[in-house]
């Protein structure tokens, strides 16, 4: 676990989570993985899903302008947002994240995110930026934003099926 996420967590009563979204347009909310950099990296890949091997760290626009979320890594561990998606997806046959490419602006550029995606928070590290949980004030903030947004995909989804 990374060192200034430690810190900031020591004497903290309660966990820090992370979302994920899934291609049925399904949010859950899971702890952040606890264990050295290899063993979250594994247990992020796994949440990810679809025998994801390596995973990408994306940034999408909306996230920040239509979401509000911080874009920049802070002093404060889960402050700043991002999106981990399968770097391998497209290779795959696996449904498209409507949530994730509608983040992504596939709309205007046309490039699908696909499979479950992740939103974790970023830290900073020794060797740079890491992963964290996301701090507890964003994650209320972006569990709802998000439960909207998907409430919005879900109607879309069922008047296009109509």
């Amino acid at each position: 676990m990374p060192e200034a996420y430690e810190k900031w967590s020591e004497g903290r009563n309660e966990t820090v989570k992370i979302i994920k979204i899934s291609t049925d347009l399904e949010m859950t909310v899971h702890d952040f993985p606890g264990g050295n950099y290899s063993q979250q990296n594994h247990l992020l890949r796994e949440l990810i899903g679809n025998h994801c091997s390596i995973y990408e760290r994306v940034m999408p626009k909306r996230l920040y302008t239509e979401l509000h979320m911080k874009r920049s890594t802070t002093n404060v561990p889960g402050e700043c947002v991002c999106m981990l998606v399968d770097e391998e997806g497209l290779s795959k046959e696996i449904p498209p994240n409507l949530i994730g490419s509608y983040l992504y602006e596939t709309d205007i550029h046309k490039q699908r995110i696909v499979g479950n995606i992740l939103f974790v928070g970023e830290a900073w590290e020794e060797d740079g930026i890491g992963f964290c949980g996301i701090d507890d004030k964003v994650f209320a903030v972006l569990e709802q934003k998000l439960t909207d947004l998907l409430h919005s995909a879900k109607e879309v989804k069922e008047e296009s099926k109509g």
